[in-house]
């Protein structure tokens, strides 16, 4: 499913564009109003109101006019008449920032199940595979993890945490990428959240795993 992201703001657009690439979609980014209406075919616009050439509403008319492509207003205008302005102009949705990344992604797929967009990559679409290692399997479909054959009961984040390491094992993660994949880059809280996390799954998973603590950098998942 091919997305255009149109997002003047390039800290916002390089968080979001890889969130959506982690799953599983592909990003076409846009900086302007004239850069976005120049794109090529999508299969649904992240719209930012807030663009530097011309009005964000006026590009959502014209984007409808043309097509009836899905389009996801993202503002940071939280009045309800700009909103209602968005809706009223061709906009399928409206999110305001600052917005969860899980979130968005949530509202990506129901607006997706509503105008029928992508349905030929969802028709097709397999669930990921469970991650093995050792004595652990994570299964992320079924939000699931085993140890030795037995389910380990997590809390939700300590399930994304593990998953986003397991992912990746024997590679060093930054404390801000974990921070942005699992708690989203709008996370404004203590870091010491992802280090109370960290805590608990090793605590949970035992001597079944090994997560390595790099000072001042970040976590590794050891391969057994």
């Amino acid at each position: 499913m091919l997305i255009l992201l149109v997002e003047d703001d390039p800290a916002i657009a390089d968080c979001v564009s890889a969130t959506l690439e982690r799953y599983g979609y592909t990003v076409v980014r846009a900086r302007s109003g004239r850069e976005a209406l120049g794109s090529g075919r999508a299969d649904l616009v992240l719209l930012d109101l807030g663009l530097p050439d011309m009005d964000g509403l006026d590009v959502c008319r014209t984007l409808r006019r043309r097509s009836d492509v899905p389009i996801i207003v993202v503002t940071a205008r939280s009045d309800e008449a700009d909103t209602v302005a968005a809706l009223e102009v061709g906009a399928d949705d409206c999110v305001i920032k600052p917005f969860g990344l899980h979130g968005l992604i949530a509202r990506i797929r129901a607006v997706s199940r509503r105008t029928g967009a992508g349905a030929a990559e969802s028709a097709v679409a397999l669930p990921p595979p469970p991650l093995s290692f050792g004595r652990v399997v994570v299964d992320p479909a079924s939000h699931r993890v085993h140890v030795d054959g037995a389910e380990l009961p997590l809390t939700p984040k300590e399930f994304d945490l593990l998953v986003a390491l397991a992912r990746r094992p024997g590679t060093v993660l930054t404390r801000e990428a974990l921070i942005d994949e699992v708690w989203d880059c709008n996370w404004f809280g203590s870091t010491r959240t992802l280090d109370v996390h960290v805590f608990a799954l090793r605590r949970k998973l035992g001597d079944a795993v090994t997560i390595t603590t790099l000072r001042g950098i970040g976590f590794r998942l050891e391969c057994p």
